[in-house]
């Protein structure tokens, strides 16, 4: 009878077990090939940290895929991701745009996945991609509009909202995109960080990331910058957008890796934690899984990241 008893119980708890494996949020993570020099647009080192990082903080939430240098999920694993979240170079080298991988994205987002993009990859073009990330993530950066200066940005109040959980102010010197095109009206985005940029964002003459009168008007008037957003959409999706993470270095910055984390989970329609989703990096994970880029070492600030 004992060993009966032990048995149905063993069984009760692989049951659970395969129950709770089931419900965990399928979070696709996406790196994009290396680019820049070290230290800078580590795709494939920022997604396995965050990744681990998620695992750490929120992994009775979370079933994590990273898919590195550029490689894209297969179209079963994307009809099982309640999220996707890409990290990568933009433009036309952007790896959304390849084939048809924006209409396997669509298919996705009309059954409510979410989306979220990570600094470069907030910027589609115009003539592809552009109207989907608007729909899908409240907004993105529209060349001739947009611009991607680094400046020291300061973040000292924060919005209701699950993404904010557990953030206390943080500043950082990053290529902090603004001036982004959304929603007409901000129809349900809800800025998430914004900053007064400083007039040396606007140093460099007009150009097509670099500045035109309309954006020098805003940042001559003071107006805040959103360079972080939350989205949503009909069928119950959500989207997020974050500028920075040009510099890996940032990932160590922990206020700025939590909001990011909070914000992938938020996407996914996980519970966000009232503290945040929690996580430590250490040296060694800060200098893990970095590009090997031809003719060049690692920076000191990489080396020396806490």
């Amino acid at each position: 009878m004992k060993s009966f008893l032990f048995t149905l119980a063993a069984l009760s708890l692989t049951a659970l077990s395969c129950l709770s494996a089931a419900d965990k949020k399928i979070i696709v993570m996406i790196a994009g090939k290396p680019s820049h020099g070290p230290g800078q647009h580590e795709h494939n080192a920022g997604i396995l940290l965050l990744k681990k990082c998620l695992e750490q903080g929120a992994g009775n939430q979370v079933d994590v895929r990273a898919h590195l240098n550029g490689g894209w999920p297969a179209a079963e694993e994307l009809a099982q991701a309640a999220t996707v979240v890409i990290y990568s170079d933009g433009g036309p080298r952007h790896p959304a745009l390849e084939g048809d991988r924006l209409q396997q994205l669509d298919k996705e987002m009309k059954r409510g996945c979410g989306f979220a993009t990570l600094h470069y990859a907030v910027e589609p073009t115009i003539a592809l991609g552009g109207k989907e990330f608007i729909d899908w993530m409240g907004g993105c950066f529209e060349v001739n509009w947009s611009v991607n200066p680094h400046w020291d940005a300061s973040f000292s109040e924060f919005p209701e909202h699950p993404i904010s959980s557990g953030v206390k102010p943080f500043g950082s010197n990053d290529e902090w995109y603004f001036y982004m095109r959304f929603r007409k009206g901000m129809e349900r985005v809800t800025p998430i960080l914004s900053a007064v940029a400083p007039e040396s964002t606007m140093d460099r003459p007009d150009g097509d990331h670099s500045g035109n009168p309309t954006v020098r008007e805003s940042v001559k008037n003071k107006e805040k910058q959103h360079v972080a957003w939350a989205a949503e959409r009909d069928g119950s999706g959500r989207g997020f957008g974050f500028t920075g993470g040009h510099y890996h270095q940032g990932w160590s910055n922990n206020e700025q890796r939590k909001l990011v984390l909070n914000a992938i989970l938020w996407t996914a329609h996980g519970d966000v934690p009232a503290q945040g989703v929690e996580s430590t990096v250490t040296e060694a994970d800060m200098t893990a899984n970095l590009d090997l880029k031809p003719g060049q070492g690692l920076p000191e600030k990489v080396k020396k990241a806490k």
